[in-house]
């Protein structure tokens, strides 16, 4: 099976931001064509402490060749920032992409988010609080249209739902001593660094949100994970998947047999990881076309 394409594509970094002297670039997928097409914002995995706007090229070339345009985001990571640093960046490009949606050939009500990983937890974080007042503190430049941050649709690719559970997964590992999987080196510290302590991890837990029964926004949701993924323990998946759809959200669960975490942009040619992409393309165009 392979991803659908069909638009050529003009590829371009963008401030977005700037904090201090520092500026917080998007790159932008955008399609040929007279649109109007939908918008996805684009989050980038890395344990909350890795990575950057590149991460994610395997999956937003694909999506952008079907025609929609992909907004991939840098935003603060530790040291230059700890939680709730990036939830307030992501959520101001929301908002500025929303105000320079028409420019894009887009619309501002057709817009959703995709992230990786860690980037999975913080767009689902960020579609569920979009007007939350500490992600909401960047105000847009004087004379902006007024919009939220609010999303039509969220896609999940192996997300750490629930970052408490995650963190006492891998440190049980580690307490158990070797061999245990190397995945626990590398996510540990940035558990430590992004959230600081635990009450932070539940906090910001999209699964322990809906298990305290807050009151979140609750678009349509694609959850993508690979059977053999150890770094993102299926027991937290099947909490989360449960409890939205109790609370009355959907959830398209998309298991990919075999394969493990990060499979789609480790090996983007393989067929499990082109049934994904397929899968996100078509998710895309059933809720933003």
């Amino acid at each position: 099976m392979t991803a659908k394409t069909g638009y050529e594509i003009e590829v371009t970094d963008v401030e977005y931001v700037r904090h201090g002297d520092k500026p917080l670039l998007a790159r932008l997928f955008k399609p040929r064509g007279s649109g109007p097409f939908p918008i996805i914002v684009d989050l980038h995995g890395g344990a909350w402490y890795r990575g950057d706007r590149t991460n994610d090229t395997p999956i937003n070339e694909p999506l952008a060749r079907s025609g929609v345009v992909v907004a991939a985001l840098d935003f603060r990571m530790p040291p230059d920032g700890a939680y709730p640093a990036a939830m307030a960046d992501i959520n101001y490009a929301i908002r500025w992409l929303k105000t320079k949606a028409r420019e894009l050939g887009s619309a501002p009500d057709r817009i959703g988010v995709m992230g990786i990983s860690s980037g999975g937890q913080q767009g689902m974080l960020a579609a569920m609080r979009p007007r939350d007042p500490r992600y909401t503190a960047i105000a847009l430049p004087p004379g902006a249209p007024a919009v939220d941050a609010s999303v039509r649709c969220v896609i999940l690719c192996w997300p750490v739902i629930d970052p408490l559970a995650r963190y006492r997964y891998a440190k049980k590992l580690k307490e158990s001593g070797q061999p245990y999987p190397e995945v626990v080196d590398r996510v540990l510290p940035g558990h430590d660094q992004y959230w600081k302590t635990e009450d932070a991890m539940a906090e910001g837990s999209p699964a322990l949100a809906l298990e305290r029964g807050e009151r979140v926004e609750m678009p349509p949701a694609l959850y993508l994970q690979g059977t053999k993924d150890i770094a993102h323990p299926r027991v937290d998946l099947d909490r989360f998947v449960a409890q939205y759809r109790k609370a009355g959200g959907q959830v398209d669960l998309e298991l990919i047999e075999g394969e493990a975490e990060g499979f789609v942009t480790r090996n983007p040619s393989s067929p499990g990881a082109q049934k994904a992409i397929q899968r996100i393309i078509e998710f895309v165009q059933k809720q933003l076309g």
